[in-house]
């Protein structure tokens, strides 16, 4: 199974970051701006919570607090759960499910270097389990007679559609 690294690798190691005092507002336009629903909370180059549209569909404007005068730090998720970069992706769809989180940054060294979130986490999972299911499929064309013909008539090699590959 893949390790978080190889995501990162893949999707990019950018993250956006926000300071607890920044108000609300501010973080959801970076949010739109970069078109990703979760920023991480920085203080003093610490990881100090996450915030997401999740945190600000429950604790924002239901919860009485105006996103122009609230903020970050009064609706963002402080202390977040990490990742290191080399547990696995079913390491980290086991802890997202048991904490019901879709976001988890990945910290190395002491030092944030990327964020994963559950789609990066699927996108790989489908990726790798139609990769194995074409391989067995080829595997089982290749044993049969007819199988044999199918696979002369194609020639075209396994070309990964999906951005994560290995």
């Amino acid at each position: 199974m893949n390790r978080i690294r190889h995501i990162l690798e893949i999707k990019g190691y950018d993250t956006w970051l926000v300071r607890p005092d920044a108000m609300v507002i501010d973080a959801l336009r970076l949010m739109r701006e970069k078109d990703v629903s979760a920023l991480l909370v920085m203080e003093k180059g610490l990881l100090v919570g996450i915030i997401t549209e999740q945190d600000y569909a429950r604790r924002g404007e239901v919860a009485g607090r105006s996103a122009y005068i609230t903020p970050v730090r009064m609706i963002m998720t402080a202390g977040p759960i990490t990742l290191h970069p080399d547990q696995t992706v079913q390491e980290a769809i086991q802890t997202m499910g048991e904490k019901h989180i879709g976001h988890l940054p990945v910290v190395e060294g002491g030092k944030v270097i990327g964020l994963i979130s559950a789609g990066d986490l699927l996108r790989d999972v489908i990726y790798h389990q139609k990769r194995t299911i074409q391989t067995l499929e080829s595997r089982l064309l290749a044993e049969t007679p007819r199988g044999k013909e199918k696979q002369k008539a194609s020639n075209a090699p396994f070309k990964p559609g999906f951005p994560l590959g290995g």
